[in-house]
């Protein structure tokens, strides 16, 4: 018991930026790279691969949806040409801010909700 306490609490330390320096540097790096194409990290999330993450997609206003697709395109825009958003464009990303966890949150609740009273899951698919 005590060794998975451990191993929980190194494991946090390793992913928290604000007590591990390297994670720190991944998170300022990463952020640059998606600064540079005008990208959110929840943007990165592919509905193809995760249902819930289509699920969550649906569920959100169609504003945030449009916003997301248009980042998108931008950013197959840019990388085609071989080209970054200006630096003024830049500084004014914020690739952090997230749009999607709230709500992809939500729907793994009720997943693990309907799988505790024994209901089917709303959708069944294997992934190739």
């Amino acid at each position: 018991m005590r060794k998975s306490t451990m191993a929980a609490a190194l494991s946090k330390w390793l992913v928290d930026p604000k007590r591990n320096p390297l994670a720190a540097l991944h998170m300022k790096t990463l952020s640059n790279r998606l600064s540079k194409y005008g990208l959110r990290y929840d943007d990165l999330y592919d509905p193809m691969y995760e249902l819930d993450v289509k699920e969550a997609l649906n569920r959100l206003p169609k504003e945030v949806v449009d916003a997301r697709n248009q980042r998108l395109k931008r950013a197959m825009d840019l990388s085609m040409k071989h080209d970054y958003l200006p630096e003024d464009l830049q500084a004014m990303q914020t690739p952090f801010r997230s749009y999607l966890q709230e709500m992809l949150a939500l729907i793994k609740k009720e997943n693990a909700e309907r799988e505790a009273l024994g209901a089917l899951p709303l959708y069944q698919r294997t992934i190739p």
